[in-house]
């Protein structure tokens, strides 16, 4: 039986203080939720005390691990100030699938924590054993000599810096190749050579081409 939407926001709260503060919950959520996540064998309750299950720890942790995904896509990828992507992020945490959340992950670089500096628990996807990650996405200041793929997205907050570039045609899905990574970035697009520093690298994102 598939728990809800406000039974995962519960979930989500009792790993948030039973899990990463280690204390006992106050006032966590309406008891008929609790009572279903008691049936669900998601949660005990002896003398009065929650507790996750084996169950239930391991969908909160899932909760958990979709919720700052989410919180990382719209403040890295989507730009969106770290002040407003709670409410997204809570939307967003219940339609991720398991495909669409490694997808996720996979695409941000497996991230160890989320904007707030909170850790994001490991998914399948991620590559614990590893300290390198083969990502799909990287910036272009982080391709080797050679490398190629597309556009994928322009991260910055500086209009100048961004008109400059989109005046150069450096637009997301333009095919690019990294010619010269030093003294400076050197680039083609189509048949066009472009030079810049590594700062405007550091914020053009490309999809590796494998």
């Amino acid at each position: 039986m598939e728990i809800t939407n406000e039974e995962e926001e519960i979930l989500e709260r009792l790993w948030e203080t039973l899990i990463e503060k280690k204390k006992a919950p106050k006032k966590i959520g309406r008891n008929d939720l609790l009572n279903k996540l008691k049936e669900s064998k998601h949660i005990i309750i002896p003398k009065d005390k929650i507790k996750l299950t084996e169950k239930g720890y391991e969908a909160a942790q899932s909760v958990i691990r979709r919720h700052r995904l989410a919180e990382r896509l719209f403040y890295d990828v989507l730009n969106i100030r770290k002040s407003k992507i709670e409410k997204p992020s809570c939307e967003f945490e219940h339609v991720l699938s398991g495909e669409v959340e490694e997808s996720i992950c996979t695409l941000l670089g497996h991230p160890k924590e989320c904007p707030h500096g909170n850790q994001i628990p490991s998914g399948k996807c991620c590559s614990s054993n590893s300290e390198i990650i083969n990502k799909i996405v990287s910036s272009l200041s982080e391709l080797k000599k050679g490398q190629s793929g597309k556009i994928a997205y322009i991260l910055t907050q500086n209009h100048k810096k961004l008109q400059k570039l989109m005046a150069l045609g450096v637009l997301p899905g333009k095919p690019i190749k990294l010619i010269q990574n030093f003294p400076s970035y050197v680039f083609q697009i189509q048949h066009t050579q472009i030079v810049i520093d590594k700062d405007m690298a550091e914020d053009i994102y490309i999809k590796i081409r494998k």
